[in-house]
């Protein structure tokens, strides 16, 4: 039973959603604007601030599609007004970071530096303080273009086990290896 679906989503004021013909759903608010395509099954209603979502039945996939949609939208409309943030380190000897606009700039042990063009709805900043490893600082109203940006550059040097050498999140845990066992 889904108990992420059946939960109201609390429009705060300053929001506007408008559901078109064929659960098209639109966010907008102070950081931007949203658009998704709800199942056509599921029927969606506002009223007096809160936003509802409800199935037809108790079909294995109507129960699914509930709670997906459920998240997706309350996403939506914290993505529009508080918005998401993802910070990044580089853990690495001469591992470096800048960044001019929107054009990143990762220098993670190859033989070239690595040009990362990011998406418009994406803002970052970098920053590299002796002492500390250097840091990616990105923010987006779109929770889902967030991860796939985050992720993507994490894929140029996944933390590697022994040493823990590479691009992973704030606060991400990885797990050691012991290495091979010294000679006799």
């Amino acid at each position: 039973m889904s108990r992420i679906g059946k939960a109201p989503i609390s429009v705060p004021s300053g929001v506007s959603i408008d559901i078109s013909k064929g659960n098209l759903v639109t966010v907008k608010g102070p950081k931007g604007e949203l658009t998704q395509q709800v199942d056509p099954d599921l029927s969606i209603s506002l009223e007096d601030g809160t936003l509802t979502i409800s199935r037809p039945t108790e079909q294995k996939r109507h129960r699914a599609m509930h709670g997906l949609y459920r998240a997706l939208l309350s996403n939506m409309v914290t993505g529009v007004t508080e918005g998401f943030v993802k910070e990044l380190q580089l853990v690495g000897v001469g591992y470096r970071c800048s960044n001019t606009g929107q054009l990143l700039e990762l220098s993670v042990g190859y033989s070239h530096p690595i040009m990362f063009a990011l998406p418009d709805e994406v803002k970052v900043t970098t920053a590299m303080e002796k002492g500390k490893d250097p840091s990616i600082r990105l923010e987006s109203h779109d929770k889902q273009l967030l991860g796939e940006v985050a992720n993507k550059i994490r894929s140029y040097r996944k933390p590697e086990p022994y040493k823990g050498k590479g691009i992973r999140f704030a606060g991400e845990y990885i797990r050691r290896k012991a290495g091979k066992s010294a000679g006799k």
